[in-house]
């Protein structure tokens, strides 16, 4: 075990550390907010046991769902761990528990609770878990691009997707405008559907995984693709660039997968041979065109499951995920592709006394972070996420 755990770098205690950790506050965050109530300290020896105990405590009124990318601590107490639309169904097929507590981001929290009956509050255990791609990707900036597009005449022509990692105000833009929302499993189905419609793709927020899927899976060209800048005037591009383009990315990334460099992937190459290199879709372009797999979160996790003992495994994805294979399977080598630490921020902000705040806080009686979505907004959400739900 000491060969697979070695393979990364625990962070030391900077402030961005602290930040990474969720011990710190960060006011540019999706919903930017502290805590509004008192968090048991970290130190405290106890927190296992009062988060056992205040589970226990709510029994089926309380479901707890944790992401993929969550903390060990926090996962242990998840009645369903996952990606974040498998959540969001797992939410909607518990119609009995009063209370859905999400271990995970904004955006999940937001597709959760469109997704459940009225009556079910869905909590956020820190209202500053957002997410940095959800942020890049603001209605009013989509909204003037597409008024852009209604400019140059060409919307009819323009079908719009969405990946499931958008707030659900985006969700609802794509619903009336008839598009469709995709998961990084689907994206390529998503797609296929969505040029039996139009010409045109206007793909939201993440630029990466619309160019993969476009470029990889279905044949097209890199010029294809066009990068619309929504801090640039008219997106950056000129009027021939968009009329001529089949996919318009739109300027967003996710900070996690983003990061991972063809050099990681050559370093690892050169430090282990035959090593297996698998890497999420969010990736950049070169780097997924560089591994051996590319795939999903829960692609990453059944394909490590299948692996044969003894080979070697560089995962492109967040931290606390690839320690989790790692340890789960000794007998393989499960390595991080960066040699430096890569926590997705915001869902690290979720973390063991947020937890036990937030249960004990329900045991009291007293409801927090309850993450809310405006009947219309979920409606029009609905609508593109029934469409996905419908995809053949």
């Amino acid at each position: 075990m000491g060969g697979v755990t070695s393979t990364w770098t625990e962070p030391s205690d900077s402030p961005l550390t602290l930040l990474l950790l969720g011990k710190g506050v960060d006011p540019a965050s999706e919903r930017g907010v502290d805590c509004p109530g008192e968090l048991p300290a970290p130190s405290d020896p106890d927190l296992v046991a009062r988060a056992t105990a205040a589970k226990a405590a709510l029994g089926d009124r309380v479901f707890v769902l944790g992401h993929h990318y969550q903390r060990d601590e926090v996962i242990r107490f998840a009645d369903v761990t996952g990606d974040s639309f498998k959540l969001a169904q797992q939410a909607a097929a518990r119609p009995d528990a009063e209370f859905i507590v999400f271990c995970g981001v904004h955006f999940m929290a937001e597709s959760a609770d469109i997704l459940t009956k009225p009556e079910q509050r869905v909590i956020l255990p820190d209202l500053a878990a957002g997410c940095s791609m959800a942020d890049m990707a603001v209605l009013g900036q989509v909204e003037t691009a597409w008024e852009h597009f209604e400019d140059l005449g060409i919307t009819g022509q323009i079908v719009p997707v969405t990946y499931m990692n958008s707030s659900a105000d985006i969700k609802g833009f794509v619903g009336r405008n008839s598009g469709v929302v995709c998961t990084s499993s689907n994206a390529k189905r998503a797609l296929d559907w969505s040029f039996e419609q139009g010409s045109k793709v206007f793909f939201l927020p993440d630029q990466h995984l619309g160019r993969n899927t476009a470029v990889l899976e279905m044949g097209f060209e890199l010029d294809d693709c066009v990068l619309y800048d929504p801090h640039k005037p008219k997106g950056g591009l000129t009027d021939e660039q968009l009329i001529n383009a089949r996919m318009i990315l739109w300027r967003g990334h996710c900070s996690v997968h983003g990061r991972f460099t063809l050099d990681s992937v050559r370093e690892v190459r050169e430090r282990v041979p035959g090593v297996n290199v698998l890497v999420h879709p969010e990736c950049r372009h070169e780097v997924v065109r560089a591994a051996d797999f590319v795939g999903s979160t829960e692609y990453i996790i059944k394909a490590l499951d299948a692996a044969p003992a003894g080979s070697a495994w560089a995962v492109g994805t967040e931290l606390n995920l690839v320690r989790r294979l790692a340890l789960a399977h000794p007998d393989k080598q499960i390595m991080f592709l960066d040699r430096t630490v890569c926590y997705c921020s915001t869902m690290n902000r979720i973390d063991l006394p947020h937890l036990v705040w937030t249960l004990e806080e329900l045991v009291a009686g007293r409801v927090p972070n309850v993450i809310t979505v405006d009947e219309k907004t979920a409606h029009e959400a609905r609508v593109a996420l029934d469409q996905m739900l419908a995809l053949p």
